[in-house]
C-alpha cells in the first residue's frame, strides 16, 4: 500500500490552490451576483501533464467524460487538444457534434442507446454495446455504417457503491458476452473494443488489475482479441476527503496503475491502445463555487452562516465529500464550529461543517474548492435559478453562462387549457 500523502504536501497543495483561485475570483466577486462557478483549463492541463508523466510510455488515450463537466468552452478547449469525447446520452451526443467533434472522436457508452441512436446514426461512430438487446437492435446499423464497435463487460469488481452486495445494471456478464460477441461477428460487425467501468473513486490499482484480468479471461473465452481496452474512469480525485475525513486517494498510486496496465497488456494480443475516461480526476480541481454570506446565527454552540448558494442548489457531491472551503479574503482570529448553509428551506442544505473564523460575517465571500466535477450536471432549480458560470482559458476570464433570471426559471411552462 502506498504511503499516505504527508500533511505538509496537502497543506502546500491547498495554499497553491487558494492563491490561484483567490486571484481569479477577486476581480469578479464585488461586481457580479453570487452564487457563481468559475472553471479554468489550467488545472486540467496540469492533470494531463501528470498523467503523461506516469503513462507516457504506454499506448494510452484519454477521452473526456462529458457527463462529468458539461461545459461548452471546456469541450472546445479539449477538442483543440485533438482529443476525443465520451458520451452516454442523446443530448451529450448532439452537444459533442455541435462542438465540432467528428464521429470517430466520439465514443458512445451508456445503457439503452438503441432507443435514441438510430435517430442520429452516421458513419464512423465508436459504439460500445451495453446489453444483448442493444446489440441486436443496433447491429444492422453498425454494419451498414461501418461503426467501430465493442461490448461493455460486467466484472465482479463492479457493484453498487451504496449497497455493495448488489450488482449494477450495466454491461454483459461473463456468460452473456461470448454469445453477443459471436452474434455480432456473424453479422460482420466490426468488433474492436472491450469496455468496463467500475465506479467512481476506485480505491486502488489492485482493483483495476483484478478487473483487467477478468476481462482478459472473458475475451479469451470468446476468442476475441480487442484492439482497444476501454477501462472507463474512476480514478479518485486528489486531496478530496470523504465526509468522515479520509482522503479518497489515500491508497491510490499512479505508478502502481502504470504497472498494472503494463502487466495487463501481456494478457491481450494485438492491443493498440488503452482508453481512459477519468472525468473527476481530471476536472475536480478545475473549478470553485463562490457564495456570499447573507446572514449569521448562533444555535447551541453552533454558528450558522446562511449563504446564497449551497448543497441543494449547487453542490450535491457535498453529501458524500468534504471539500476545502476558504474565505475570499484571508482571515485570522478565533475559530468556532460553523455550518455553512445554503438559502433553501431544507435542513439538508449544508455545504460544510467545520471550524471557521468567527470574524466571517454577512457580505463576505466563501470559495468551495474542487467544484469542477458533476456540479453542473447536478445543479437544481430549488426555488432559485441556475448560477452564473465563468471560464478561464489560461489567460482571460469570461462569462459563459449568465445567471438564470425569473423569466427563464418560470417561463418554460406552456399555457394550460
Amino acid at each position: 500500500m502506498p504511503a499516505r500523502t504527508p500533511i505538509n504536501q496537502v497543506t502546500d497543495y491547498l495554499r497553491k490552490q487558494s492563491e490561484f483561485w483567490r486571484k481569479l475570483v477577486q476581480p469578479l466577486a464585488s461586481d457580479n451576483e453570487t452564487p457563481f462557478f468559475i472553471f479554468s483549463s489550467t488545472p486540467i492541463k496540469m492533470a494531463l501533464d501528470e498523467l503523461e508523466k506516469h503513462f507516457g510510455h504506454l499506448p494510452v488515450r484519454h477521452w473526456f467524460s462529458f457527463k462529468t463537466q458539461p461545459l461548452s468552452p471546456l469541450l472546445r478547449w479539449w477538442r483543440q487538444q485533438n482529443r476525443g469525447v465520451e458520451v452516454v446520452s442523446e443530448f451529450e451526443f448532439r452537444a459533442a457534434l455541435t462542438e465540432g467533434f467528428t464521429p470517430e472522436n466520439i465514443l458512445l457508452n451508456g445503457p439503452a442507446k438503441h432507443h435514441w441512436l438510430p435517430r442520429h446514426a452516421m458513419p464512423g461512430l465508436r459504439v460500445n454495446f451495453d446489453s444483448s438487446a442493444e446489440a441486436r437492435a443496433l447491429a444492422p446499423l453498425a454494419k451498414q455504417l461501418d461503426w467501430s464497435c465493442g461490448v461493455r463487460l460486467k466484472t465482479n469488481e463492479e457493484f453498487d457503491p451504496e449497497a455493495p452486495k448488489y450488482p449494477t445494471q450495466f454491461g454483459l456478464t461473463a456468460d452473456e458476452a461470448p454469445l453477443v460477441i459471436a452474434e455480432l461477428r456473424r453479422q460482420n460487425v466490426r468488433m474492436e473494443t472491450v469496455h468496463f467501468h467500475l465506479r467512481t473513486n476506485v480505491a486502488s490499482a489492485a482493483i483495476y488489475e483484478r478487473a483487467l484480468n477478468e476481462v482478459a479471461a472473458i475475451c479469451n473465452a470468446a476468442e476475441f482479441a480487442p484492439k482497444f481496452i476501454d477501462c472507463g474512469g474512476g480514478f479518485p480525485p486528489r486531496h478530496v476527503a470523504t465526509r468522515g475525513g479520509k482522503f479518497l486517494d489515500r491508497e491510490f498510486n499512479l505508478d502502481e496503475m502504470a504497472r498494472a496496465y503494463e502487466r495487463a497488456l501481456k494478457n491481450f494480443s494485438g492491443v493498440r491502445e488503452i482508453w481512459l475516461e477519468n472525468g473527476r480526476w481530471l476536472t475536480a480541481a478545475s473549478g470553485v463555487l463562490v457564495v456570499k454570506i447573507l446572514d449569521a446565527k448562533e444555535r447551541r454552540g453552533m454558528r450558522h452562516l446562511i449563504c446564497d448558494g449551497g448543497k441543494t442548489m449547487n453542490a450535491l457531491v457535498s453529501t458524500w465529500e468534504n471539500h476545502d472551503l476558504i474565505p475570499l479574503t484571508p482571515t485570522r482570529g478565533p475559530m468556532c464550529l460553523t455550518t455553512v448553509n445554503g438559502p433553501t428551506c431544507m435542513a439538508f442544505d449544508q455545504l460544510a461543517r467545520r471550524p471557521l473564523p468567527r470574524s466571517l460575517s454577512p457580505g463576505d465571500y466563501l470559495l468551495w474548492l474542487d467544484a469542477g466535477a458533476y456540479h453542473l450536471s447536478w445543479e437544481t432549480h430549488f426555488s432559485h435559478g441556475l448560477a452564473a458560470v465563468w471560464w478561464h482559458d489560461g489567460e482571460q476570464t469570461s462569462l459563459v453562462r449568465p445567471r438564470e433570471d425569473f423569466a427563464e426559471w418560470w417561463g418554460k411552462w406552456t399555457p394550460g387549457s
